[in-house]
């Protein structure tokens, strides 16, 4: 099974999830962080990914994901493609035997299993994982070479007029991030790990009503 660095690029959770609408600006911060630190975690449980390295502005968070195992990036570019093209240049650098993935920070139901199917299932230079809605991506994967990510809106169509390969399977916990209070309660019925469980009862008690409880990572 190939080795693989997984880049994830984290926004300030200060500025991040604006369309958690209802949610105070505070609230909202925490959950961004949350999700963020259950996809690390994730990663960092999942066999075949050797390396995780969150590019972020955010030092704080920076020094919470080291503390987990991961490595961090400082985001010196201006959007999201731009940024993960310069972390995977840098991955590139320090680990040039392993293979580039670029996962969303907001997949709190991601687990482990999940994760390690998709990457099994590669077979081409370029693939990518379509989101829950099918128009937008959660996770991208390419040789150093071919490293060229078109997240956006319509990115999953992008991605697959680029011969990127689409991944299938049970995939729902990739598949699902979250953008508003819809998606969060969708992921919260997948089940969330700890991270966003025990920040929702102070941030929005009510969607734990479908809770089904934590992702095993």
């Amino acid at each position: 099974m190939s080795q693989h660095v997984v880049v994830i690029p984290v926004k300030p959770p200060g500025i991040g999830k604006s369309r958690l609408v209802g949610v105070p600006a505070d609230q909202r911060a925490a959950l961004a962080t949350a999700f963020a630190v259950d996809t690390v975690a994730a990663c960092l449980e999942t066999p075949g990914v050797a390396r995780v390295l969150v590019t972020t502005d955010d030092a704080y968070f920076a020094s919470t994901v080291v503390a987990m195992g991961a490595d961090a990036l400082p985001d010196g570019s201006n959007g999201l493609n731009p940024a993960l093209v310069q972390a995977v240049a840098e991955a590139a650098r320090r680990w040039p035997d392993l293979r580039p993935v670029a996962l969303l920070a907001d997949l709190p139901a991601l687990r482990p299993a999940e994760l390690r199917t998709a990457l099994t299932s590669i077979t081409g230079p370029t693939a990518y994982v379509a989101d829950a809605a099918g128009t937008g991506t959660t996770l991208y994967a390419a040789t150093y070479d071919d490293f060229a990510p078109r997240f956006g809106p319509g990115s999953a169509a992008a991605h697959a007029a680029d011969g990127a390969e689409p991944l299938a399977g049970e995939l729902a916990g990739l598949r699902q991030d979250v953008d508003d209070l819809v998606s969060l309660r969708v992921a919260v019925a997948l089940g969330v790990g700890p991270a966003t469980r025990s920040t929702l009862p102070s941030a929005l008690p009510s969607v734990l009503d479908n809770d089904d409880g934590p992702p095993s990572h």
